[in-house]
Order: C-alpha cells, then structure tokens, then sequence
C-alpha cells in the first residue's frame, strides 16, 4: 500500500491518551495546558478493542512495527492489556512504547510480560535543576534512570533514550548525557527542536543542529557513522570507535527526512494522521462505531493513505532555502526562523498525536 509519493505504511503509532504528568515546555507547556484545561472524556477515547481492530487492519496492509505512546501512555489503566492484544496480532513484528519513565520502574514487567519488545524513554538532562526547568514539574533524574534500569532487567532493549536538545536550556547538558549511557546497554538519541503543534513557542534560533551535537560529542569520543537499521527510520546512527556504544540523532528541522516516512499516528480519540505536522486527521471512531464492516474500514484506510502526500519538513527546508536564494544568491541549509508563523492552519499538538 503506497502514497503519492510511493512511500509504504510500515510503521503505526498510537496515542492511548492526551494526558501527561508533566508539563515539559516543548511539548505542553502549562500556560496552554493548566488545571482548566480541557482533556478527551474518557468516552471518546478509543478503546482498546477499537484500537486492536485498526491495528489489525493496517497489519493486513503492511504495518509490521507498532509504537504506544501518548500523552504518556502509563497513565492510560492496565495499558499492558492493550500491549498483549496488540503483541498477539498477526503481521506486527515489534510492540514499543515511548513514556517520559516516571512510572516505568513499577511497570516494566507487566509490560514484558504483556509482549512488549522494546522502550524508548524522554529525559531531556540528567541535572534536576535543568530537568525541572523543562518539564515545568518537581521530577527527578533519578526516579527517569530507574525506569531505565527496570526497563533493561526485564528485557525491554534495546532501551532507547531521547534527548530534545533546545539551545540556551539544555544543549550544555549533551555530553553528560553521553557520557552516563555509553556506559549502559542504552541508545541515546539527540533529537532537534521541532515546530510541532501550534503552543510550544518554537523559533529557529532555539534549533540546535544535528551536526553542532554531534561534534560536542565526538571531540570527546570519535564516532563512527552505522548504516539505517531499517527503511523509515528516523534517527541517523553512530557507534563510538572505542565500541562503547551507540548513539543517534533525529534531525527533521535541519536534514527533513520525509522522503523515507512510513508512519501513520492514531489518537486516542481515533484520528488517524499521515502527518506529525498534520492540521487535521480522518475520523475512524465514527466508522468503528457506526457499525462499519472490515472491507469499509480497510477501504477507507487505503484511500486515506492512497492519498498521501505529506512532507512538510522537507517544504520548509525547500521554502527557506529558494527565499534565501532569491535574497542573496546563495543557497542556505538553516532552518527558516518563520516557518512557523507562516503557517495559517493550526496545527495537531504534540502530546494529541503522540510524537
């Protein structure tokens, strides 16, 4: 099953809830989501038998890798419920989960047990002073690293860790970082500040290159550059010369991958989004509950993707560079600083479609 642009369905994430317990800045800063905030009902968030028929379904089409995330997923009750149902599909080769670790520590084995194959956790310093700066919320590193260590005890691994990087926040904090896991059976991944959703207050000036990280971490250790690991994915990979490990950084904003892009993003409340940057998304709850058949669910699903043809971040990067090209006659590889003002529609929030 192929877009516009000949790209496959492989990859589904699904966000069980648009809640979290923290209130990271990049993401769901408190000012936007504060105590009146207004949150899905629990009747309009799929359920999980809803959620394990789509699912079904794209398997049918091609999705062999399925990711839970939210909100933060371990807030959604007995969510390893849904990861068993999902685990037991036929098709689906690899159930992950993405949780910022808070509740992981007491969770990693039922979630193992459950079928899950691998986690990948958020924890954006290991300075509690910076941490809570950015999560707008009293957490702590070390409650984030027990989640890590539990999660590895019970053999959810390759355990991988995100780091957002945004300058004049945490960017000071990226060798640390390296440093505390290349000594684990970690996969540390460097990510770009991204302008998703619309409340984030994202500038280009707050972009810290994948290059500039990159070389914060090889003058302390070389690094040598590792083929993909599979079609798709996002993250660009290193391993260190000394073999001590593996690190990777995701760089949409300053080298847009979307020519690669096999995702679909389900929400909890069953909108199914071709695109992170999307600015609105198909309605599958009113199939599911308005009695459709299984050929009405794969149809419509086909059409949805059949007509894809996503790739904002690789139009932004093309708008920027002709606009400076027209200014000055030289070609410019920047992330543009208004990219996101321009845009007119609103935009689907990170912490809606799960990241």
């Amino acid at each position: 099953m192929l877009d516009l642009l000949d790209r496959p369905l492989r990859d589904l994430r699904i966000s069980v809830t648009d809640r979290c317990n923290l209130r990271c800045r990049y993401c769901m800063p408190r000012e936007v989501y504060g105590s009146d905030f207004a949150f899905l009902e629990r009747s309009a968030l799929l359920s999980y038998e809803e959620i394990a028929r789509v699912a079904r379904t794209l398997a049918g089409l091609g999705v062999r890798k399925v990711r839970v995330t939210g909100g933060e997923p371990l807030l959604r009750r007995d969510v390893e419920r849904l990861v068993a149902m999902l685990a037991r599909i036929d098709g689906i080769e690899e159930v992950a989960m993405t949780t910022n670790g808070l509740l992981l520590a007491r969770k990693a084995r039922a979630l193992a047990d459950a079928g899950l194959s691998r986690v990948t956790v958020s924890l954006d310093s290991l300075d509690d002073r910076v941490l809570r700066e950015i999560a707008d919320a009293p957490v702590s590193a070390r409650r984030v690293l027990a989640g890590i260590d539990a999660a590895i005890e019970t053999g959810l691994h390759p355990v991988k860790v995100n780091m957002m990087v945004r300058r004049g926040v945490n960017e000071a904090c990226v060798g640390e970082m390296a440093a505390y896991f290349r000594e684990r059976p970690v996969v540390l991944r460097f990510i770009e500040y991204m302008d998703v959703g619309s409340s984030n207050g994202w500038r280009a000036e707050h972009v810290v290159p994948a290059t500039e990280i990159l070389a914060q971490v090889e003058a302390r250790w070389p690094l040598q550059a590792l083929p993909r690991s599979a079609a798709g994915d996002v993250a660009t990979r290193y391993r260190y010369s000394d073999g001590a490990g593996e690190i990777g950084v995701i760089h949409s904003v300053s080298e847009p991958f979307c020519g690669g892009c096999t995702r679909a993003r389900l929400s909890a409340d069953g909108k199914l989004f071709t695109c992170l940057f999307a600015s609105a998304g198909h309605d599958l709850r009113a199939l599911l509950r308005g009695g459709a058949g299984e050929a009405e669910l794969r149809d419509s699903l086909r059409g949805v993707w059949g007509g894809r043809s996503d790739r904002y971040s690789a139009e932004r990067r093309s708008r920027k560079a002709a606009d400076r090209s027209q200014q000055t006659g030289e070609p410019d590889s920047e992330p543009s600083a208004d990219s996101h003002a321009n845009r007119s529609d609103p935009r689907i929030e990170m912490s809606y479609i799960g990241g």
